[in-house]
Protein backbone atom coordinates (compact mmCIF):
# COMPACT_ATOMS: atom_id res chain seq x y z
CA UNK A 1 0.00 0.00 0.00
CA UNK A 2 3.20 1.92 0.58
CA UNK A 3 3.50 2.16 -3.49
CA UNK A 4 0.01 2.83 -4.08
CA UNK A 5 0.20 5.96 -1.55
CA UNK A 6 3.49 7.43 -3.58
CA UNK A 7 1.82 6.88 -6.99
CA UNK A 8 -1.51 8.91 -5.99
CA UNK A 9 0.44 11.34 -4.28
CA UNK A 10 2.67 11.59 -7.29
CA UNK A 11 -0.56 12.33 -9.09
CA UNK A 12 -2.14 14.80 -6.80
CA UNK A 13 1.17 16.77 -7.47
CA UNK A 14 0.75 16.68 -11.08
CA UNK A 15 -3.39 17.18 -10.94
CA UNK A 16 -2.31 20.42 -9.01
CA UNK A 17 -0.46 21.71 -11.29
CA UNK A 18 -2.62 20.67 -14.37
CA UNK A 19 -5.22 23.37 -12.43
CA UNK A 20 -3.04 25.60 -12.40
CA UNK A 21 -1.81 25.89 -15.80
CA UNK A 22 -5.81 24.94 -16.78
CA UNK A 23 -6.27 28.21 -14.39
CA UNK A 24 -3.81 30.27 -16.10
CA UNK A 25 -4.72 29.16 -20.04
CA UNK A 26 -8.85 30.53 -19.15
CA UNK A 27 -7.19 33.56 -18.14
CA UNK A 28 -5.68 34.02 -21.70
CA UNK A 29 -8.73 32.80 -23.41
CA UNK A 30 -10.82 35.19 -21.23
CA UNK A 31 -8.68 38.27 -23.42
CA UNK A 32 -9.33 36.46 -26.44
CA UNK A 33 -13.21 36.43 -25.42
CA UNK A 34 -13.07 39.95 -24.79
CA UNK A 35 -10.68 40.95 -28.25
CA UNK A 36 -13.57 39.14 -30.55
CA UNK A 37 -16.56 41.00 -28.61
CA UNK A 38 -14.60 43.98 -29.36
CA UNK A 39 -14.20 43.04 -32.83
CA UNK A 40 -17.35 41.50 -33.52
CA UNK A 41 -14.95 38.10 -34.07
CA UNK A 42 -17.11 34.49 -34.05
CA UNK A 43 -16.38 32.09 -31.23
CA UNK A 44 -15.91 29.53 -33.37
CA UNK A 45 -13.16 29.47 -35.72
CA UNK A 46 -13.96 25.62 -37.13
CA UNK A 47 -10.57 25.32 -39.19
CA UNK A 48 -8.39 26.93 -36.73
CA UNK A 49 -9.78 24.61 -33.90
CA UNK A 50 -9.16 21.46 -36.33
CA UNK A 51 -5.40 22.55 -37.58
CA UNK A 52 -5.28 22.88 -33.20
CA UNK A 53 -6.56 19.86 -32.20
CA UNK A 54 -4.56 17.88 -34.87
CA UNK A 55 -0.99 19.62 -33.71
CA UNK A 56 -2.04 18.89 -30.45
CA UNK A 57 -2.47 14.95 -31.24
CA UNK A 58 1.18 15.15 -33.23
CA UNK A 59 2.39 16.67 -29.69
CA UNK A 60 1.19 13.41 -27.69
CA UNK A 61 2.36 10.88 -30.00
CA UNK A 62 0.79 7.92 -31.95
CA UNK A 63 0.16 6.29 -28.17
CA UNK A 64 -1.40 8.65 -26.49
CA UNK A 65 -3.05 11.03 -29.49
CA UNK A 66 -6.55 9.85 -29.36
CA UNK A 67 -6.52 10.46 -25.72
CA UNK A 68 -4.58 13.94 -25.82
CA UNK A 69 -7.42 15.29 -28.83
CA UNK A 70 -10.34 13.68 -26.43
CA UNK A 71 -8.75 16.26 -23.58
CA UNK A 72 -8.59 19.24 -25.83
CA UNK A 73 -11.45 19.22 -27.08
CA UNK A 74 -13.16 19.17 -23.85
CA UNK A 75 -10.83 22.05 -22.89
CA UNK A 76 -11.56 23.98 -25.95
CA UNK A 77 -15.05 23.35 -25.55
CA UNK A 78 -14.87 24.94 -21.88
CA UNK A 79 -12.75 28.00 -23.35
CA UNK A 80 -15.63 28.36 -26.08
CA UNK A 81 -18.35 28.41 -23.33
CA UNK A 82 -16.41 31.07 -21.27
CA UNK A 83 -16.05 33.42 -24.67
CA UNK A 84 -19.89 32.92 -24.88
CA UNK A 85 -20.82 33.92 -21.62
CA UNK A 86 -18.54 37.43 -22.03
CA UNK A 87 -20.37 37.79 -25.68
CA UNK A 88 -23.65 37.32 -24.13
CA UNK A 89 -26.47 34.87 -24.51
CA UNK A 90 -27.08 35.73 -28.15
CA UNK A 91 -30.39 37.81 -27.93
CA UNK A 92 -30.08 38.40 -31.74
CA UNK A 93 -29.63 34.48 -32.41
CA UNK A 94 -32.87 32.80 -34.12
CA UNK A 95 -33.05 29.93 -31.65
CA UNK A 96 -33.37 31.91 -28.55
CA UNK A 97 -35.78 34.70 -29.79
CA UNK A 98 -37.83 31.73 -31.27
CA UNK A 99 -37.87 30.01 -27.74
CA UNK A 100 -38.47 33.62 -26.24
CA UNK A 101 -41.56 33.73 -28.01
CA UNK A 102 -43.00 30.53 -27.46
CA UNK A 103 -42.42 30.95 -23.38
CA UNK A 104 -44.70 34.89 -24.05
CA UNK A 105 -47.54 32.92 -25.81
CA UNK A 106 -47.57 30.40 -23.28
CA UNK A 107 -51.01 28.62 -22.88
CA UNK A 108 -52.40 26.63 -20.50
CA UNK A 109 -53.79 23.70 -20.84
CA UNK A 110 -57.64 23.30 -22.88
CA UNK A 111 -60.43 21.83 -20.91
CA UNK A 112 -62.87 19.29 -22.80
CA UNK A 113 -60.14 19.80 -25.89
CA UNK A 114 -60.56 18.46 -29.43
CA UNK A 115 -58.36 16.01 -30.10
CA UNK A 116 -57.12 14.02 -33.71
CA UNK A 117 -55.13 11.45 -33.99
CA UNK A 118 -53.93 9.14 -37.29
CA UNK A 119 -56.63 6.28 -37.88
CA UNK A 120 -60.01 4.81 -36.92
CA UNK A 121 -61.82 4.00 -33.44
CA UNK A 122 -60.02 1.12 -31.95
CA UNK A 123 -56.56 2.30 -33.42
CA UNK A 124 -53.55 2.15 -30.68
CA UNK A 125 -53.44 6.34 -31.18
CA UNK A 126 -56.70 6.56 -29.81
CA UNK A 127 -56.37 4.73 -27.01
CA UNK A 128 -53.33 7.14 -26.09
CA UNK A 129 -55.29 10.05 -26.69
CA UNK A 130 -57.95 7.95 -23.91
CA UNK A 131 -55.60 7.07 -21.79
CA UNK A 132 -53.71 10.61 -21.40
CA UNK A 133 -56.88 12.72 -21.79
CA UNK A 134 -59.72 10.91 -20.60
CA UNK A 135 -62.32 8.46 -21.69
CA UNK A 136 -65.17 11.08 -22.36
CA UNK A 137 -62.81 13.61 -24.58
CA UNK A 138 -63.62 14.74 -27.99
CA UNK A 139 -61.36 12.27 -30.48
CA UNK A 140 -61.08 12.49 -34.09
CA UNK A 141 -59.03 9.95 -36.50
CA UNK A 142 -57.58 11.67 -39.22
CA UNK A 143 -56.05 9.21 -42.58
CA UNK A 144 -52.37 10.68 -42.65
CA UNK A 145 -49.88 11.81 -39.81
CA UNK A 146 -49.92 14.78 -41.87
CA UNK A 147 -53.54 15.82 -41.18
CA UNK A 148 -52.71 16.06 -37.51
CA UNK A 149 -50.37 18.70 -38.19
CA UNK A 150 -52.48 20.22 -40.48
CA UNK A 151 -55.27 20.45 -38.21
CA UNK A 152 -53.49 22.27 -35.32
CA UNK A 153 -52.05 24.81 -38.05
CA UNK A 154 -55.56 25.42 -38.88
CA UNK A 155 -57.20 25.66 -35.40
CA UNK A 156 -59.23 22.54 -36.07
CA UNK A 157 -57.99 20.95 -33.25
CA UNK A 158 -56.34 21.50 -29.83
CA UNK A 159 -54.30 18.55 -29.71
CA UNK A 160 -52.47 15.80 -31.91
CA UNK A 161 -51.49 12.32 -30.36
CA UNK A 162 -48.51 10.91 -32.24
CA UNK A 163 -46.87 7.55 -32.18
CA UNK A 164 -43.14 8.67 -31.52
CA UNK A 165 -41.31 5.50 -31.30
CA UNK A 166 -41.61 1.50 -30.14
CA UNK A 167 -39.83 -0.06 -27.77
CA UNK A 168 -39.43 -3.36 -30.73
CA UNK A 169 -39.02 -1.12 -33.99
CA UNK A 170 -37.42 2.14 -32.46
CA UNK A 171 -38.79 5.91 -34.01
CA UNK A 172 -41.73 6.39 -36.30
CA UNK A 173 -39.46 8.53 -38.73
CA UNK A 174 -42.78 10.09 -40.44
CA UNK A 175 -43.36 11.75 -37.22
CA UNK A 176 -39.75 13.57 -36.70
CA UNK A 177 -39.67 14.46 -40.24
CA UNK A 178 -42.88 16.54 -39.83
CA UNK A 179 -41.85 17.73 -36.45
CA UNK A 180 -39.41 19.48 -38.66
CA UNK A 181 -41.69 20.86 -41.00
CA UNK A 182 -45.02 22.14 -38.74
CA UNK A 183 -44.66 24.71 -35.55
CA UNK A 184 -45.90 22.99 -32.67
CA UNK A 185 -44.73 21.53 -29.17
CA UNK A 186 -44.99 18.85 -27.18
CA UNK A 187 -46.74 18.83 -24.17
CA UNK A 188 -47.35 15.26 -22.74
CA UNK A 189 -46.36 11.88 -23.87
CA UNK A 190 -47.47 8.23 -22.51
CA UNK A 191 -47.12 4.86 -23.27
CA UNK A 192 -49.34 2.04 -24.98
CA UNK A 193 -48.71 -1.72 -24.06
CA UNK A 194 -48.59 -2.92 -27.98
CA UNK A 195 -50.85 -6.62 -27.87
CA UNK A 196 -51.25 -7.35 -31.27
CA UNK A 197 -54.19 -10.07 -32.07
CA UNK A 198 -54.77 -11.93 -35.59
CA UNK A 199 -58.79 -11.24 -36.09
CA UNK A 200 -61.10 -12.31 -39.07
CA UNK A 201 -64.78 -12.40 -40.01
CA UNK A 202 -66.63 -15.21 -37.84
CA UNK A 203 -66.50 -18.38 -39.40
CA UNK A 204 -63.11 -17.44 -40.88
CA UNK A 205 -59.81 -20.10 -39.24
CA UNK A 206 -56.23 -20.24 -39.99
CA UNK A 207 -56.95 -22.33 -42.71
CA UNK A 208 -59.05 -19.95 -44.96
CA UNK A 209 -56.97 -16.89 -44.48
CA UNK A 210 -54.75 -15.83 -47.44
CA UNK A 211 -54.04 -11.97 -46.67
CA UNK A 212 -53.03 -10.51 -43.90
CA UNK A 213 -53.78 -6.85 -43.00
CA UNK A 214 -52.02 -4.33 -40.76
CA UNK A 215 -49.66 -1.46 -40.65
CA UNK A 216 -46.13 -1.81 -41.49
CA UNK A 217 -45.08 -1.44 -37.96
CA UNK A 218 -47.63 -3.99 -36.87
CA UNK A 219 -46.64 -6.34 -39.81
CA UNK A 220 -43.20 -5.90 -38.46
CA UNK A 221 -43.85 -6.69 -35.03
CA UNK A 222 -45.45 -10.29 -35.78
CA UNK A 223 -42.91 -11.15 -38.33
CA UNK A 224 -42.00 -14.55 -36.21
CA UNK A 225 -45.51 -15.54 -36.02
CA UNK A 226 -46.58 -14.23 -39.52
CA UNK A 227 -43.61 -15.97 -41.12
CA UNK A 228 -44.37 -19.10 -39.71
CA UNK A 229 -47.39 -19.26 -42.29
CA UNK A 230 -45.27 -18.54 -46.00
CA UNK A 231 -48.49 -18.97 -47.86
CA UNK A 232 -50.28 -15.78 -46.16
CA UNK A 233 -49.89 -12.45 -48.30
CA UNK A 234 -48.92 -9.35 -45.78
CA UNK A 235 -50.36 -6.34 -46.92
CA UNK A 236 -49.62 -2.97 -45.24
CA UNK A 237 -52.37 -0.84 -44.60
CA UNK A 238 -52.56 3.23 -43.25
CA UNK A 239 -53.20 1.67 -39.86
CA UNK A 240 -53.87 -1.27 -37.85
CA UNK A 241 -57.33 -0.23 -36.77
CA UNK A 242 -58.34 0.43 -40.51
CA UNK A 243 -57.14 -2.88 -41.19
CA UNK A 244 -59.58 -3.98 -39.02
CA UNK A 245 -62.38 -2.58 -40.73
CA UNK A 246 -60.94 -2.89 -44.11
CA UNK A 247 -61.61 -7.06 -43.18
CA UNK A 248 -64.96 -6.46 -41.62
CA UNK A 249 -66.34 -4.59 -44.40
CA UNK A 250 -64.58 -7.00 -46.93
CA UNK A 251 -67.58 -9.69 -45.82
CA UNK A 252 -64.36 -12.26 -47.05
CA UNK A 253 -63.37 -15.23 -44.47
CA UNK A 254 -59.76 -15.38 -46.60
CA UNK A 255 -59.26 -11.77 -44.95
CA UNK A 256 -57.61 -10.99 -41.36
CA UNK A 257 -55.84 -8.03 -39.22
CA UNK A 258 -53.05 -7.42 -37.24
CA UNK A 259 -54.28 -5.07 -34.79
CA UNK A 260 -55.75 -4.79 -30.60
CA UNK A 261 -58.37 -6.47 -29.52
CA UNK A 262 -60.39 -3.36 -28.61
CA UNK A 263 -60.33 -3.36 -32.44
CA UNK A 264 -62.19 -6.59 -33.18
CA UNK A 265 -65.02 -5.66 -30.68
CA UNK A 266 -65.61 -2.83 -32.19
CA UNK A 267 -65.41 -4.34 -35.55
CA UNK A 268 -67.20 -7.67 -34.91
CA UNK A 269 -64.00 -9.49 -35.55
CA UNK A 270 -63.55 -13.02 -34.12
CA UNK A 271 -59.74 -13.22 -32.25
CA UNK A 272 -57.86 -16.33 -33.98
CA UNK A 273 -54.86 -15.76 -32.06
CA UNK A 274 -53.83 -13.31 -29.55
CA UNK A 275 -50.22 -11.66 -28.25
CA UNK A 276 -48.61 -12.54 -31.87
CA UNK A 277 -45.83 -9.76 -31.37
CA UNK A 278 -42.72 -11.52 -30.73
CA UNK A 279 -41.71 -8.67 -28.34
CA UNK A 280 -44.00 -9.15 -25.24
CA UNK A 281 -43.06 -6.13 -23.63
CA UNK A 282 -43.80 -4.16 -26.50
CA UNK A 283 -44.51 -0.66 -25.97
CA UNK A 284 -45.07 2.56 -28.24
CA UNK A 285 -44.44 5.99 -26.98
CA UNK A 286 -46.51 8.77 -27.93
CA UNK A 287 -46.66 12.34 -27.10
CA UNK A 288 -49.17 15.14 -27.34
CA UNK A 289 -48.56 18.34 -29.69
CA UNK A 290 -50.10 21.29 -29.26
CA UNK A 291 -50.10 24.44 -31.73
CA UNK A 292 -48.81 26.59 -28.53
CA UNK A 293 -45.93 25.92 -25.21
CA UNK A 294 -47.76 24.69 -22.70
CA UNK A 295 -45.81 23.46 -19.33
CA UNK A 296 -48.12 21.38 -17.30
CA UNK A 297 -47.68 20.53 -13.50
CA UNK A 298 -44.73 18.25 -12.93
CA UNK A 299 -42.44 19.37 -15.93
CA UNK A 300 -39.56 17.70 -16.21
CA UNK A 301 -38.21 16.81 -19.97
CA UNK A 302 -37.16 19.16 -22.21
CA UNK A 303 -37.67 18.05 -25.91
CA UNK A 304 -35.01 20.07 -28.76
CA UNK A 305 -34.17 19.53 -32.07
CA UNK A 306 -31.48 21.06 -34.17
CA UNK A 307 -28.82 20.90 -37.42
CA UNK A 308 -25.28 19.92 -37.11
CA UNK A 309 -22.95 19.55 -39.64
CA UNK A 310 -21.32 16.70 -40.64
CA UNK A 311 -17.72 17.85 -39.16
CA UNK A 312 -15.77 16.07 -36.99
CA UNK A 313 -16.12 17.13 -33.16
CA UNK A 314 -19.66 18.93 -34.02
CA UNK A 315 -21.50 16.23 -32.02
CA UNK A 316 -18.85 16.26 -29.50
CA UNK A 317 -19.30 19.23 -28.49
CA UNK A 318 -23.26 19.53 -27.67
CA UNK A 319 -22.73 16.36 -25.62
CA UNK A 320 -19.92 18.24 -23.60
CA UNK A 321 -22.71 21.17 -22.84
CA UNK A 322 -24.65 18.66 -20.71
CA UNK A 323 -21.95 17.23 -19.28
CA UNK A 324 -20.88 20.65 -18.09
CA UNK A 325 -24.75 21.60 -16.67
CA UNK A 326 -24.97 18.53 -15.04
CA UNK A 327 -27.90 17.44 -17.36
CA UNK A 328 -29.43 13.78 -17.91
CA UNK A 329 -29.24 13.44 -21.70
CA UNK A 330 -32.28 10.74 -22.03
CA UNK A 331 -32.52 10.50 -26.16
CA UNK A 332 -30.84 11.44 -29.38
CA UNK A 333 -32.18 10.14 -32.75
CA UNK A 334 -31.19 11.54 -35.95
CA UNK A 335 -32.91 12.02 -39.20
CA UNK A 336 -30.80 13.05 -43.09
CA UNK A 337 -31.62 16.64 -43.88
CA UNK A 338 -33.29 16.42 -47.66
CA UNK A 339 -31.17 17.46 -50.25
CA UNK A 340 -28.74 18.33 -47.71
CA UNK A 341 -25.84 15.74 -48.24
CA UNK A 342 -24.60 14.75 -44.98
CA UNK A 343 -26.58 17.07 -42.37
CA UNK A 344 -28.20 16.14 -40.16
CA UNK A 345 -31.24 16.78 -37.66
CA UNK A 346 -30.96 16.00 -34.42
CA UNK A 347 -34.19 15.34 -32.03
CA UNK A 348 -32.16 15.51 -28.35
CA UNK A 349 -34.66 15.02 -25.04
CA UNK A 350 -32.62 15.43 -21.66
CA UNK A 351 -33.87 16.13 -18.15
CA UNK A 352 -34.65 19.44 -16.13
CA UNK A 353 -37.29 21.47 -14.27
CA UNK A 354 -38.89 24.72 -15.40
CA UNK A 355 -36.51 27.57 -12.84
CA UNK A 356 -33.65 24.95 -13.37
CA UNK A 357 -30.43 27.87 -14.40
CA UNK A 358 -28.60 25.14 -15.65
CA UNK A 359 -31.43 23.94 -18.06
CA UNK A 360 -31.55 27.74 -19.32
CA UNK A 361 -28.11 28.13 -19.87
CA UNK A 362 -28.02 25.00 -21.67
CA UNK A 363 -30.94 25.58 -23.53
CA UNK A 364 -28.80 28.65 -24.47
CA UNK A 365 -25.49 27.41 -25.41
CA UNK A 366 -27.36 24.95 -27.81
CA UNK A 367 -28.75 27.58 -29.44
CA UNK A 368 -25.69 28.88 -30.20
CA UNK A 369 -23.76 26.13 -31.09
CA UNK A 370 -26.43 24.88 -33.42
CA UNK A 371 -28.23 25.71 -35.97
CA UNK A 372 -32.17 25.74 -36.70
CA UNK A 373 -32.74 25.36 -33.29
CA UNK A 374 -35.83 24.64 -31.73
CA UNK A 375 -36.97 23.71 -28.39
CA UNK A 376 -40.20 21.55 -29.12
CA UNK A 377 -41.43 21.23 -25.49
CA UNK A 378 -41.08 21.12 -21.79
CA UNK A 379 -43.78 18.37 -20.33
CA UNK A 380 -43.78 15.87 -17.69
CA UNK A 381 -42.15 12.52 -18.33
CA UNK A 382 -44.90 9.71 -18.49
CA UNK A 383 -43.02 6.34 -19.83
CA UNK A 384 -44.15 3.80 -17.01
Amino acid sequence: MDELQRLRGEIDAIDRELVELFRRRMAVTRQVGEYKRANGVPVLDLERERQLLQNKGELAGEELRPAVITLFQTVMALSRRQQRDLMGRGPDNPGVLRWQEAQNNLRQPIPAPRVVYQGVPGAYSEQAALDFFGPTVDTTGLEQFEDCFLALRDGRADYAVLPLENSSTGAIRQIYDLLTQYECYMVGETTVKVEHCLMALPGASLDTITHVYSHEQGLFQCERFLNAHPAWKQVPQADTAGSAKLVADSGDLTKAAVCSARAAELYGLDILARGINHNAHNTTRFVVASPRLELRPGADKVSTLFVLPHEAGSLHEILTVFSLHGLNLMKLESRPLPGRSWEYMFFLEFTGRPGDPAVGDALHELAQTTGEFRVLGWFPSNLD
